[in-house]
């Protein structure tokens, strides 16, 4: 069956952010995607400078009408991502409403991008438009634990916090939520990033079965763009393949995302020459040259599940 994705996300003309981090591997896995961009720029905002256009919640809003008067409006999965204006958010969430009617069982993918390490990037009025009304559509949710904190008002200080977040994350809707990243310590030492994972299905006799996860990532130093759009793509491809075992979903989508910031640092780092750090030029993600890791990845993060029920 054919398998079609709405992704409304950013674009850049040069590199990748937004849409040009999720389109391309998500179509090398297989997926028809049907991209809205909420801005056109000529590259992402790390660099020196940067140009481009914003769209409107009225222009997302004329796209979506011009798909609809065709009857082209049926899809499998939405990807959203970073959106830096209320208006345009919340028409978002109307076209996720219309859509999950016209389909129920149209998956959500939302990567709640609100900030990292503390601090807000967007404008915080976009909080409750998020905690409100798009968290509750959503049937995966990918947050940082910064972004989980804001959603739940909840501190995360251990890893029982942070599956009581994810448990109350999973009342307010998805029954897919994956902790990115959190502060965590690692078991595995200071040179690893914890991530968790849980996810909370009804089986088809209506009992509820869950599983909780936990990966241990291999730190790089170096600050890369677009590896959350990433991996938001890849959760939902890989979640696809294999929609009960969140443990092999996140596998397969860690692995991508190390594959393909590896070769990214080894090239930026070449580009660069010795003692240098590399610009943000040379650290765009190396996804043309990572498509057979994107089709086939080895697994090289091994998930622990921590509780199966």
């Amino acid at each position: 069956m054919e398998c079609r994705v709405l992704s409304v996300q950013s674009h850049v003309v040069r590199g990748y952010v937004g849409n040009k981090s999720a389109t391309f591997p998500l179509q090398v896995l297989g997926f028809e995607v049907d991209s809205i961009n909420s801005v056109q720029f000529s590259n992402h905002t790390g660099y020196a400078h940067w140009k481009g256009q914003v769209l409107t919640a009225e222009e997302l809003n004329v796209l979506y009408e011009g798909i609809k008067l065709n009857k082209v409006n049926h899809y499998d999965y939405i990807l959203t991502g970073y959106s830096r204006d209320t208006s345009f958010l919340e028409m978002v969430v109307d076209i996720i409403q219309e859509l999950k009617k016209a389909n129920p069982s149209l998956v959500y993918v939302c990567d709640p991008v609100m900030g990292d390490q503390g601090a807000m990037y967007v404008p915080e009025n976009l909080l409750p438009v998020y905690r409100d009304k798009v968290v509750h559509l959503a049937d995966i949710l990918t947050p940082n634990q910064f972004e989980a904190e804001l959603l739940t008002g909840r501190k995360i200080s251990t890893e029982s916090d942070a599956f009581e977040v994810m448990d109350l994350l999973h009342k307010m809707g998805p029954e897919t939520v994956v902790l990115t990243s959190t502060d965590l310590p690692s078991k595995c030492g200071d040179q690893f990033l914890v991530a968790l994972g849980s996810q909370k299905t009804v089986k088809p006799d209506g009992t509820n079965s869950s599983q909780k996860i936990c990966m241990d990532i291999p730190k790089v130093d170096a600050v890369f763009v677009g590896t959350g759009d990433l991996f938001a793509a890849m959760l939902l491809a890989w979640t696809h393949h294999h929609p009960k075992d969140l443990k092999a979903a996140c596998e397969k989508t860690v692995s991508v995302m190390h594959h393909v910031i590896q070769r990214t640092i080894t090239y930026a780092n070449e580009m660069a020459g010795p003692g240098k750090r590399p610009s943000p030029a040379q650290l765009e993600l190396r996804m043309v040259q990572s498509k057979a890791d994107i089709e086939n990845p080895a697994i090289v993060v091994e998930a622990r599940v921590l509780q199966k029920s």
